[in-house]
Protein backbone atom coordinates (compact mmCIF):
# COMPACT_ATOMS: atom_id res chain seq x y z
CA UNK A 1 0.00 0.00 0.00
CA UNK A 2 1.34 3.62 -1.07
CA UNK A 3 0.70 6.74 0.35
CA UNK A 4 -0.47 9.82 -1.27
CA UNK A 5 2.59 12.28 0.64
CA UNK A 6 1.87 15.46 -0.89
CA UNK A 7 0.07 17.35 -3.11
CA UNK A 8 0.50 21.10 -4.74
CA UNK A 9 -0.49 22.97 -7.01
CA UNK A 10 0.65 26.15 -9.42
CA UNK A 11 0.41 28.10 -12.47
CA UNK A 12 2.71 26.74 -15.31
CA UNK A 13 4.14 29.65 -16.68
CA UNK A 14 6.34 32.81 -15.54
CA UNK A 15 6.79 36.14 -17.23
CA UNK A 16 9.49 38.64 -17.52
CA UNK A 17 9.66 40.69 -14.25
CA UNK A 18 10.26 44.07 -15.62
CA UNK A 19 7.97 46.66 -14.28
CA UNK A 20 6.44 44.42 -11.96
CA UNK A 21 9.31 42.86 -10.16
CA UNK A 22 7.89 42.45 -6.53
CA UNK A 23 5.12 40.82 -7.81
CA UNK A 24 7.43 38.69 -10.02
CA UNK A 25 9.52 37.97 -6.85
CA UNK A 26 6.53 37.12 -5.14
CA UNK A 27 5.62 34.56 -7.36
CA UNK A 28 8.95 32.89 -8.21
CA UNK A 29 9.52 32.71 -4.17
CA UNK A 30 6.24 30.78 -3.86
CA UNK A 31 7.06 28.59 -6.08
CA UNK A 32 10.44 27.87 -5.03
CA UNK A 33 8.88 27.26 -1.37
CA UNK A 34 5.81 25.13 -2.49
CA UNK A 35 9.64 23.10 -4.45
CA UNK A 36 10.58 22.77 -0.95
CA UNK A 37 7.89 21.88 0.59
CA UNK A 38 7.22 18.90 -2.02
CA UNK A 39 10.41 17.86 -1.55
CA UNK A 40 10.71 17.39 2.11
CA UNK A 41 7.77 15.25 1.71
CA UNK A 42 10.41 12.76 -0.05
CA UNK A 43 8.05 11.13 -2.40
CA UNK A 44 9.70 8.68 -4.34
CA UNK A 45 7.25 9.22 -7.29
CA UNK A 46 6.31 12.61 -8.84
CA UNK A 47 3.01 12.66 -10.74
CA UNK A 48 2.34 15.90 -12.56
CA UNK A 49 -0.77 16.67 -13.65
CA UNK A 50 -1.36 19.08 -16.67
CA UNK A 51 -2.48 20.49 -20.17
CA UNK A 52 -0.15 19.82 -23.14
CA UNK A 53 -0.34 22.88 -25.38
CA UNK A 54 -1.09 20.43 -28.52
CA UNK A 55 2.58 19.79 -28.91
CA UNK A 56 2.23 16.51 -28.23
CA UNK A 57 -1.42 15.63 -28.71
CA UNK A 58 -3.77 16.89 -31.80
CA UNK A 59 -7.54 18.00 -32.54
CA UNK A 60 -8.05 15.24 -34.98
CA UNK A 61 -7.66 12.86 -32.27
CA UNK A 62 -8.91 13.11 -29.15
CA UNK A 63 -6.99 11.99 -25.74
CA UNK A 64 -8.75 14.34 -22.85
CA UNK A 65 -6.41 12.11 -20.53
CA UNK A 66 -3.56 10.71 -21.07
CA UNK A 67 -0.40 9.56 -19.08
CA UNK A 68 3.44 9.30 -20.21
CA UNK A 69 4.66 5.52 -19.77
CA UNK A 70 8.59 6.20 -21.16
CA UNK A 71 11.31 5.18 -18.85
CA UNK A 72 12.87 8.93 -19.50
CA UNK A 73 11.17 11.69 -21.38
CA UNK A 74 13.30 14.74 -22.87
CA UNK A 75 11.50 17.94 -22.69
CA UNK A 76 10.31 19.40 -25.81
CA UNK A 77 12.09 22.45 -25.46
CA UNK A 78 9.75 25.41 -25.61
CA UNK A 79 10.02 29.13 -24.33
CA UNK A 80 13.92 28.28 -23.80
CA UNK A 81 13.61 25.36 -21.86
CA UNK A 82 16.47 22.92 -21.09
CA UNK A 83 15.82 20.21 -23.03
CA UNK A 84 17.11 17.67 -19.47
CA UNK A 85 15.76 14.66 -19.58
CA UNK A 86 14.32 12.99 -16.82
CA UNK A 87 13.19 9.54 -15.43
CA UNK A 88 9.53 8.22 -15.54
CA UNK A 89 8.23 5.63 -14.04
CA UNK A 90 6.45 3.24 -16.85
CA UNK A 91 5.16 0.44 -14.18
CA UNK A 92 3.34 3.27 -12.02
CA UNK A 93 2.22 4.81 -15.35
CA UNK A 94 1.07 1.68 -17.29
CA UNK A 95 -0.60 0.54 -13.78
CA UNK A 96 -2.59 3.61 -13.53
CA UNK A 97 -3.90 3.64 -17.09
CA UNK A 98 -5.36 0.06 -16.42
CA UNK A 99 -6.34 0.90 -12.90
CA UNK A 100 -8.70 4.27 -14.16
CA UNK A 101 -11.90 3.55 -14.74
CA UNK A 102 -11.80 6.02 -17.49
CA UNK A 103 -10.05 5.63 -20.88
CA UNK A 104 -6.58 7.74 -20.52
CA UNK A 105 -4.05 6.87 -23.23
CA UNK A 106 -0.62 5.43 -22.71
CA UNK A 107 2.05 7.52 -24.32
CA UNK A 108 5.09 6.41 -25.01
CA UNK A 109 6.64 9.17 -27.21
CA UNK A 110 5.93 12.17 -25.16
CA UNK A 111 8.41 15.46 -25.42
CA UNK A 112 6.45 17.41 -22.31
CA UNK A 113 6.07 21.08 -22.75
CA UNK A 114 6.33 23.98 -20.39
CA UNK A 115 3.36 22.58 -18.98
CA UNK A 116 5.24 20.13 -16.86
CA UNK A 117 9.00 21.71 -17.37
CA UNK A 118 7.98 25.17 -15.55
CA UNK A 119 7.24 23.51 -12.58
CA UNK A 120 9.20 20.48 -12.40
CA UNK A 121 11.76 22.53 -13.41
CA UNK A 122 11.44 24.72 -10.30
CA UNK A 123 10.14 21.85 -8.03
CA UNK A 124 12.78 19.27 -8.88
CA UNK A 125 15.59 21.22 -10.66
CA UNK A 126 18.14 18.63 -10.08
CA UNK A 127 15.16 15.88 -11.22
CA UNK A 128 16.46 13.26 -8.47
CA UNK A 129 12.70 12.32 -8.22
CA UNK A 130 10.99 9.82 -11.08
CA UNK A 131 8.11 12.23 -12.93
CA UNK A 132 4.93 10.45 -13.88
CA UNK A 133 3.14 13.68 -16.84
CA UNK A 134 -0.68 13.13 -16.30
CA UNK A 135 -2.79 15.24 -18.39
CA UNK A 136 -5.89 16.44 -18.37
CA UNK A 137 -5.48 18.23 -21.64
CA UNK A 138 -8.68 21.09 -21.91
CA UNK A 139 -7.26 22.02 -25.27
CA UNK A 140 -10.18 19.94 -26.54
CA UNK A 141 -14.29 20.89 -27.43
CA UNK A 142 -15.42 19.25 -25.25
CA UNK A 143 -12.74 19.56 -22.56
CA UNK A 144 -12.32 16.90 -19.94
CA UNK A 145 -15.36 17.79 -16.99
CA UNK A 146 -14.36 19.11 -13.10
CA UNK A 147 -16.63 16.26 -12.31
CA UNK A 148 -14.63 13.71 -14.56
CA UNK A 149 -11.08 15.39 -13.43
CA UNK A 150 -11.81 15.12 -10.13
CA UNK A 151 -12.74 10.96 -10.54
CA UNK A 152 -9.74 10.78 -12.34
CA UNK A 153 -8.25 12.23 -8.90
CA UNK A 154 -10.46 9.85 -6.80
CA UNK A 155 -9.30 7.02 -9.31
CA UNK A 156 -5.45 8.02 -8.73
CA UNK A 157 -5.72 8.13 -4.97
CA UNK A 158 -7.31 4.55 -5.00
CA UNK A 159 -4.48 2.88 -6.95
CA UNK A 160 -1.64 4.56 -4.77
CA UNK A 161 -3.35 3.13 -1.46
CA UNK A 162 -4.58 -0.15 -3.02
CA UNK A 163 -2.12 -0.87 -5.04
CA UNK A 164 1.24 0.13 -5.19
CA UNK A 165 4.17 -1.07 -2.81
CA UNK A 166 3.94 -1.12 0.57
CA UNK A 167 5.69 2.51 1.61
CA UNK A 168 5.85 3.81 -1.65
CA UNK A 169 5.85 7.39 -1.26
CA UNK A 170 4.02 9.75 -3.84
CA UNK A 171 3.87 13.53 -4.23
CA UNK A 172 1.04 14.84 -6.46
CA UNK A 173 1.74 18.01 -8.47
CA UNK A 174 -0.85 20.09 -10.77
CA UNK A 175 0.06 22.80 -13.15
CA UNK A 176 -1.85 25.55 -15.03
CA UNK A 177 -4.14 28.48 -14.23
CA UNK A 178 -6.01 30.11 -12.66
CA UNK A 179 -8.01 32.51 -14.29
CA UNK A 180 -6.59 33.54 -18.30
CA UNK A 181 -7.46 34.30 -21.88
CA UNK A 182 -5.32 33.54 -24.80
CA UNK A 183 -5.80 33.93 -28.32
CA UNK A 184 -8.57 36.43 -27.79
CA UNK A 185 -9.98 39.68 -27.66
CA UNK A 186 -9.67 39.35 -23.82
CA UNK A 187 -6.67 38.11 -23.53
CA UNK A 188 -4.79 40.13 -20.92
CA UNK A 189 -8.15 40.33 -18.28
CA UNK A 190 -7.70 38.51 -15.12
CA UNK A 191 -10.72 37.86 -12.90
CA UNK A 192 -8.91 37.77 -9.53
CA UNK A 193 -12.46 37.47 -8.02
CA UNK A 194 -12.64 33.93 -9.40
CA UNK A 195 -9.42 33.18 -8.73
CA UNK A 196 -9.54 33.94 -5.14
CA UNK A 197 -12.99 32.10 -4.69
CA UNK A 198 -11.71 29.02 -6.58
CA UNK A 199 -8.48 28.87 -3.80
CA UNK A 200 -10.80 29.31 -0.73
CA UNK A 201 -12.93 26.48 -1.90
CA UNK A 202 -9.80 24.23 -2.45
CA UNK A 203 -7.76 24.97 0.69
CA UNK A 204 -10.89 25.00 2.94
CA UNK A 205 -11.57 21.24 2.33
CA UNK A 206 -14.56 22.09 -0.24
CA UNK A 207 -12.72 20.38 -3.14
CA UNK A 208 -15.70 18.36 -4.09
CA UNK A 209 -17.74 21.95 -4.84
CA UNK A 210 -15.48 22.48 -7.79
CA UNK A 211 -16.05 19.01 -9.24
CA UNK A 212 -19.97 20.63 -9.90
CA UNK A 213 -18.15 23.51 -11.66
CA UNK A 214 -19.65 23.72 -15.61
CA UNK A 215 -16.88 24.19 -18.13
CA UNK A 216 -19.00 26.66 -19.79
CA UNK A 217 -18.90 28.94 -16.50
CA UNK A 218 -15.07 28.10 -16.04
CA UNK A 219 -14.94 29.56 -19.50
CA UNK A 220 -16.72 32.66 -19.24
CA UNK A 221 -15.35 33.60 -15.99
CA UNK A 222 -11.98 32.34 -16.44
CA UNK A 223 -11.62 31.94 -19.78
CA UNK A 224 -9.97 29.47 -22.37
CA UNK A 225 -6.90 28.66 -20.46
CA UNK A 226 -8.89 28.87 -17.05
CA UNK A 227 -10.05 25.41 -17.76
CA UNK A 228 -6.77 24.07 -16.71
CA UNK A 229 -7.94 24.25 -13.22
CA UNK A 230 -9.16 21.17 -14.13
CA UNK A 231 -6.01 19.68 -13.88
CA UNK A 232 -6.24 21.52 -10.14
CA UNK A 233 -9.59 19.67 -9.27
CA UNK A 234 -7.51 16.15 -9.96
CA UNK A 235 -5.07 16.86 -7.59
CA UNK A 236 -8.17 17.56 -5.29
CA UNK A 237 -9.94 14.48 -5.58
CA UNK A 238 -6.59 12.79 -5.16
CA UNK A 239 -6.79 13.95 -1.71
CA UNK A 240 -10.40 14.45 -1.28
CA UNK A 241 -11.56 16.18 1.99
CA UNK A 242 -7.78 17.77 2.53
CA UNK A 243 -7.45 21.56 3.86
CA UNK A 244 -4.20 23.32 2.67
CA UNK A 245 -2.36 26.77 2.23
CA UNK A 246 -2.65 29.32 -0.22
CA UNK A 247 1.42 30.10 -0.67
CA UNK A 248 0.78 32.93 -3.37
CA UNK A 249 -1.26 34.75 -5.66
CA UNK A 250 -0.49 37.29 -7.65
CA UNK A 251 -2.98 38.71 -10.36
CA UNK A 252 -0.92 39.85 -13.58
CA UNK A 253 -2.31 40.91 -16.57
CA UNK A 254 0.92 41.65 -18.10
CA UNK A 255 1.44 38.07 -18.20
CA UNK A 256 -2.43 37.01 -19.00
CA UNK A 257 -2.63 34.96 -16.10
CA UNK A 258 -3.70 34.73 -12.20
CA UNK A 259 -0.52 33.37 -11.09
CA UNK A 260 -1.25 31.22 -7.73
CA UNK A 261 0.29 28.03 -5.68
CA UNK A 262 -1.29 25.95 -3.15
CA UNK A 263 -0.19 23.23 -0.65
CA UNK A 264 -2.50 20.53 0.61
CA UNK A 265 -2.50 18.55 3.77
CA UNK A 266 -3.21 15.12 2.98
CA UNK A 267 -2.93 13.91 6.30
CA UNK A 268 -5.91 16.22 7.22
CA UNK A 269 -7.75 14.45 4.76
CA UNK A 270 -11.02 14.10 5.88
CA UNK A 271 -13.36 10.28 4.62
CA UNK A 272 -14.11 11.22 1.53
Amino acid sequence: MGKIVGAFAMSHVLGAPFGREEQAERVFAGMVEIGRRLRASAPDVLVVITSDHLNNFSLARLQPFAIGVAAEFTPYGDMGLPLTPFAGNPAFARGFARHAGQEVAEIENLRPDHGVMIPLGIVDAGHRIAAVPLYVNTVYDPAPTPAESWRLGEALRQFVERWRPAGERVAVLAGGGLSHWLGVPQEGQVNEAWDRDFVARLISGRGSELAAFDNADTLAEAGNGGLEVNAWIAMAGAVAGATGECIFYEAIPAWASGMAGVAMNPDDRAAA
